[in-house]
């Protein structure tokens, strides 16, 4: 039986039960260095937590138990990832959306990471840790790309000449390398931020979850 002290504290709200996870605050969001990016890098680069991410910013807020359905993990280890999530910038109270206290709603938030692993020292765990976050990256595309690759045949005629796969081998110098690195990058950030626009004026239009991954390196002949 609860005692009479303990039946009559009130439910915390949902901001204060998050205010453990509170977003790291020195230093602005997305502009992290050193060992807070490291910090950042582990967090997200984590295949359950990206996928947490990816569910909300494709599928909308969703409370705790609707991401444990969702993905058939437990209740406690969705909190834990969300947790280290919203420590980091990646996702967001939603408490607006809640009905009552007892319910724990969370929306995507949109944030920018770039790192480049030998800003860390050679033989460093630091520099494998960014090594590792970069690899991470990589295989999460291509899981990307291969679900795509198994179910785009099924897609409507106008969303496959929509999609679009390009390679092209050409020589370069380091510069112009680097400048058509800054120039997709920009490309990329002002077509996101003009879809999430257009999404405010006309939340009705049909919209589908749109991945855009490139990679700009060097690369010699690939052998079959």
């Amino acid at each position: 039986m609860l005692s009479a002290e303990t039946a009559c504290m009130p439910r915390r709200r949902a901001s204060e039960r998050h205010l453990p996870t509170s977003p790291v605050t020195t230093g602005e969001v997305g502009g992290e260095t050193g060992n807070a990016l490291l910090d950042v890098l582990t967090a997200f680069h984590h295949p359950t937590r990206r996928w947490l991410c990816e569910l909300l910013a494709v599928e909308g807020p969703a409370t705790v138990g609707m991401l444990a359905r969702r993905t058939d993990l437990a209740v406690g280890s969705v909190s834990h990832h969300l947790g280290t999530l919203h420590r980091h910038g990646f996702v967001e109270p939603a408490p607006e959306l809640a009905r009552d206290t007892r319910e724990s709603w969370w929306r995507s938030r949109p944030r920018q990471v770039s790192w480049e692993s030998t800003d860390y020292g050679d033989g460093t765990v630091a520099r494998r840790i960014a090594a590792t976050a970069e690899a991470e990256n990589f295989r999460h595309h291509v899981r990307a790309v291969q679900r795509w690759l198994a179910e785009g045949e099924s897609a409507a005629p106008e969303v496959r000449r929509a999609a679009v796969a390009t390679d092209t081998l050409m020589a370069a110098t380091v510069e112009q390398m680097a400048e058509l690195s800054r120039r997709f990058t920009e490309l990329v950030v002002e077509w996101s931020e003009e879809c999430r626009a257009d999404a405010g004026v006309h939340p009705g239009a049909e919209r589908l979850p749109v991945r855009v991954s490139a990679r700009v390196f060097p690369s010699g002949p690939v052998k079959p």
